[in-house]
């Protein structure tokens, strides 16, 4: 994994310039490369490239970046892993190419030198950010994984070109870049919580979105292609019996796994005691010849604790198993560094003991392994549910009768609905149980009272501040991924609709983006297997009925598990990273978010401090606000650090 930025300006550009860019750009991501640097430049072409190196494949010179190819055309920077480099390297062989080393960078240049940069970059499988010069052509191409699992940045500085990098904070090491806020991103971020691409914070700069690759010439427009996107697949094709389909899941996560457990680094495994992490960690150790190192993090608070859960699944399966209890204390701690390593407001507050249990794995590993993925690719979270089961109700009911309802389940305090949910919770199917009942009732009651139709409540449970212009002005409504997320794709089938949203929306720019800057900041590679595109295209082709069925999320997926895992160790109600926020807010982290809170530090933000308030009292008496909360106090954590 590693750090990768460059600059592409005018032809004949100062040297030095260039080169203090580059190098002062890439020193900026050593946390993403602490093993080694480089750079390359052409000043009469007006192109320099630098790099930051955490070796994975091939430790030594030989995967050096940038790389140039054998036959001297293309120089490539490059940050993430290739999966089917061994197979690329036989045919790239077979063609005549001579390989200098090891390293999987090494067939991406190759690739290109034998088939061009876009055809290269759509053989590859895995997860990337890359940079290739073309020096005969005059091109910089770059491009993104298919999932959007590795970063990629991008400002235009007007006459002076363009500048790329892993993180946004790269850009701040050069004069000419000028960060100003984008007000569309901030309404976006109070949404949804995170910025969606392929907006950042800062105007005039961009995300490359996934499965895309865009050309840059100096004095021509860009050129960007999308070369894969999960909206263009087939839903709902697959027939076979289920045992089948469960064989035939097996394999591909066996292959999955296998790929990802290459490296010439010791490699571990995420291990939370839910489903994802359980099947993939099971499946390493079925491949692994010693017991495979296995992370949790568990919390003192036990309504959250999955510690006990993930060490039964660890004895179980035979691993290497350490753990550690996150505190409130802890989270305070780490609360400063959120701003630095996120670059820009990411209010999901699982970033905590994400960063922690990478830092606790970096002490033994240099890769690991997690579940991410799984939810979105299988339909597992609670709302995939909860939103069918709404809409089939709240569709036959006049909106004024539907408001009136909301209105009602909302003025009852978390707490009663709580308390009544425990008075019944011994009848309930362990699965179906979960910790937050009372503001799962809050949040029906209220997007229930809005939707106008099944996408729009799907889109509403999903969403933080549902009108972000309550308290921010100037921005809109913050729908802007709504807007172009496949809005138009022929879905008959509302959870097949959900599960593709969240995999262009919520998966690249929330869920990703947290595990790849906290592992990242450790200095940690992460790899996701249930994010392989092969598997999320095969999910694709299953119908609804066997991702959720009798209640039971991850339907299929549960059914590899139970292969390996005994069902009562895993079938417990969904857990997630999730902390005691509403316990912490209120308690511990209390005087520190009434500090940030005060009407004159909120005004100070840029946001109205009479709805920040109200929200801030209703938490105070027991209302699910955390997430609001949370929301508005890392936007000004972050404007305290950078704006």
């Amino acid at each position: 994994m590693c750090g990768i930025v460059g600059w592409l300006g005018p032809a004949g550009g100062d040297a030095a310039t260039l080169h203090a860019a580059v190098d002062n750009m890439a020193s900026a991501l050593v946390h993403r490369g602490p093993d080694d640097d480089g750079r390359w430049l052409d000043v009469q072409a007006g192109i320099a490239l630098g790099f930051r190196r955490l070796s994975i494949l091939d430790l030594t010179q030989a995967g050096h970046q940038p790389m140039l190819s054998a036959d001297g055309r293309y120089v490539c920077v490059f940050n993430g892993e290739i999966y089917n480099h061994r197979e690329l390297r036989t045919e790239l062989e077979r063609r005549g190419a001579r390989f200098r080393g090891a390293s999987d960078t090494e067939v991406i240049v190759e690739a290109a030198a034998a088939f061009g940069g876009a055809t290269a970059v759509r053989r590859l499988w895995g997860m990337f950010a890359l940079g290739i010069w073309d020096r005969l052509d005059g091109s910089l191409l770059l491009a993104r994984d298919r999932l959007g699992k590795k970063p990629l940045h991008v400002t235009r500085l007007n006459e002076a070109g363009w500048l790329f990098a892993s993180e946004l904070k790269a850009f701040r090491q050069v004069d000419c870049f000028r960060p100003e806020i984008d007000p569309t991103a901030v309404a976006a971020y109070l949404r949804f919580g995170y910025v969606p691409a392929p907006l950042t914070i800062f105007r005039n700069t961009w995300k490359l979105e996934p499965g895309t690759f865009s050309v840059f010439r100096f004095d021509r427009p860009v050129r960007t292609e999308r070369y894969w996107s999960p909206c263009d697949l087939a839903r709902a094709t697959r027939s076979e019996p289920v045992d089948v389909l469960v064989s035939e899941l097996d394999s591909l996560l066996r292959d999955a796994v296998s790929r990802r457990m290459i490296a010439d680094v010791p490699v571990g495994s995420f291990l939370s005691g839910g489903i994802d992490s359980a099947a993939v960690t099971a499946l390493m150790q079925r491949q692994s010849v010693r017991p495979v190192r296995t992370f949790s993090i568990g919390f003192h608070n036990h309504e959250y604790d999955e510690a006990a859960a993930a060490a039964a699944v660890a004895r179980h399966l035979g691993t290497e198993h350490v753990d550690f209890h996150l505190s409130a204390d802890d989270a305070r701690a780490m609360i400063p560094d959120l701003a630095e390593i996120y670059d820009e407001p990411f209010a999901d507050s699982s970033q905590i003991p994400t960063l922690l249990i990478s830092r606790l794995a970096r002490r033994s590993v240099t890769v690991a392994l997690s579940g991410d993925g799984g939810d979105e690719v299988f339909a597992g979270y609670r709302r995939h549910e909860l939103a069918r089961t709404l809409w089939a109700a709240a569709r036959r009911a006049p909106r004024a009768v539907r408001q009136s309802v909301g209105a009602l389940l909302t003025s009852v305090p978390v707490s009663w609905w709580d308390s009544a949910f425990a008075v019944a919770k011994p009848l309930v199917p362990a699965r179906l149980r979960h910790r937050s009942f009372g503001e799962g009732v809050h949040k029906a009651g209220a997007v229930c009272s809005l939707a106008e139709s099944a996408d729009e409540l799907y889109w509403n449970l999903v969403s933080i501040w549902r009108d972000p212009g309550l308290l921010f002005s100037g921005g809109g409504d913050g729908r802007v991924r709504w807007e172009s997320a496949c809005l138009d794709a022929e879905i008959p089938e509302f959870g097949d609709r959900m599960t593709l949203y969240d995999l262009v929306t919520y998966l690249p720019d929330g869920i990703l983006v947290k595990i790849d800057r906290a592992s990242m900041a450790a200095s940690l590679e992460m790899r996701s297997p249930l994010l392989d595109h092969r598997i999320v295209e095969w999910a694709s082709s299953l119908p609804f009925g066997l991702k959720i069925r009798g209640g039971a999320t991850k339907w299929i997926l549960r059914q590899v598990l139970y292969r390996y895992v005994p069902p009562p160790l895993v079938d417990r109600p969904k857990t997630g990273f999730s902390v005691p926020l509403e316990h912490w807010l209120r308690g511990p982290l209390r005087d520190w978010a009434e500090h940030l809170l005060r009407p004159d530090r909120i005004e100070a933000a840029g946001l109205r401090p009479p709805p920040v308030r109200r929200a801030w009292r209703r938490h105070l008496a027991g209302m699910p606000e955390q997430h609001r909360i949370w929301a508005v106090l890392m936007l000004m954590q972050w404007r305290q650090r950078w704006a």
